[in-house]
């Protein structure tokens, strides 16, 4: 995507309107290092410039790994992570104050035994992934009926989490743009200053291509691998290795997707996109985009996509799916959101379901066999010894996929 255009000064009132106009100076002093994790960094130059104040020692935990120790990025299965929200079936109150014995974990049917617990008081690490492309901004613009650019469906949301949710010192978010390619836009901060700057960019420039890569984005963002540097650091090279977030570790995770659900031609498939997903561990929250357009255009819609590309009737469904099943088997949730007015509530409900996420693991054993496992959390809330399944709702991840048999070992 292109980074040198903009929009005229009514832009820039935006981002000052959703994001402030001034700026906390006692968050900018309370920030610390973003978090990091025991595989790949991105290798950028360093950020303490002459003249700037240098920055408090990482501790000891948090020390990134010397280059020479990475190898590649890989999802370990020896531990098994689940999250999981527990809330009230009639009433959608959150559960909060249980224990580890008021939960169980099944694989498969036979329960597990818990081996790490913590309760929904650990900061989160947050990526933002925002559908940053030319087909985003169509449906934007013919949604809104040309009364303002159609990149601002996407951007809004981005930028009231932005500025709402995001508390320093503690919490962290990265900011990851996608169109033919996902594009980093700024490495895990809680700088508002920055956090600003990552609205304005998007405010300032407009997409440069119609594909929408959504499978192999989300692969980069959960996995990691070689992107393009991100555009708000002075990198020297213009690509970087990137660690997933599933590497991050010790640390609350979630990927929150603001995007129609459309994928174009992306390297990996459907199938494949699902088993990175099980596979993570992380709660994906979407907030699904082009709701408007179809409400108003979606009966003049072929079945089929026209010779254009215009996405038809059974693109967008299959859109809606895949987004459902994303969210459902990773134990995040979905809100397709139609009008402006539903961001304040839905980005309040994701907060709240995000800060509200039980942390859960097992260990598998020897299980080496390749293939899906089912996953079923229960809860015993009132600590009777009887599960609460049928009162309560456990949103939870529902697989989790084991690794190959290991032929050089011998293993089967």
């Amino acid at each position: 995507m292109r980074f040198n255009r903009f929009y005229p000064l009514f832009g820039i009132a935006l981002s000052l309107m959703l994001l402030g106009a001034t700026v906390n100076p006692g968050w900018s002093q309370s920030r610390r290092q973003p978090p990091t994790s025991n595989e790949k960094k991105n290798k950028r130059p360093s950020e303490t410039k002459p003249g700037e104040d240098q920055q408090e020692p990482l501790p000891k935990d948090l020390e990134p790994t010397k280059p020479q120790d990475i190898e590649k990025v890989t999802i370990s299965t020896q531990i098994v992570n689940v999250d999981a929200v527990v809330y009230h079936k009639k009433s959608g109150q959150i559960v909060t104050g249980l224990k580890k014995p008021n939960f169980a974990l099944f694989a498969d049917g036979v329960q597990q035994t818990i081996t790490n617990f913590s309760t929904p008081e650990a900061p989160i690490t947050v990526a933002m992934v925002v559908e940053y492309s030319k087909w985003s901004e169509i449906f934007g613009l013919y949604g809104n009926r040309g009364m303002e650019p159609g990149t601002y469906e996407v951007i809004r949301p981005t930028a009231m989490f932005l500025s709402s949710f995001i508390k320093p010192p503690d919490d962290y978010v990265s900011v990851i743009a996608f169109d033919i390619r996902p594009t980093p836009l700024t490495d895990f901060t809680n700088d508002p200053a920055r956090l600003q700057q990552v609205v304005s960019l998007l405010l300032r420039n407009q997409p440069a291509f119609r594909e929408t890569n959504l499978f192999d984005a989300l692969k980069f963002v959960l996995v990691g691998g070689r992107g393009d540097s991100v555009v708000l650091e002075e990198s020297k090279s213009d690509k970087s290795e990137y660690a997933g977030l599933a590497s991050v570790q010790g640390r609350r995770r979630a990927v929150i997707l603001i995007a129609s659900g459309i994928d174009t031609f992306s390297k990996i498939n459907y199938g494949d996109a699902r088993k990175v997903l099980q596979n993570s561990g992380v709660p994906v929250y979407i907030i699904g985009t082009g709701n408007l357009f179809k409400k108003i255009y979606g009966d003049q819609l072929p079945a089929t996509d026209g010779l254009t590309g215009m996405p038809g009737r059974m693109t967008w469904l299959q859109a809606d799916n895949t987004l459902n099943t994303f969210a459902k088997e990773t134990g995040g949730a979905y809100f397709p959101v139609t009008f402006e007015g539903e961001l304040p509530k839905v980005l309040g409900s994701i907060n709240a379901l995000l800060r509200s996420q039980y942390s859960l693991a097992f260990n598998p054993g020897e299980v080496r066999d390749g293939k899906q496992h089912k996953l079923k959390v229960s809860v015993d809330v009132d600590g009777d010894g009887t599960y609460d399944d049928k009162e309560y709702v456990i949103q939870a991840r529902q697989y989790y996929n084991s690794p190959k048999p290991d032929n050089k070992s011998g293993q089967k």
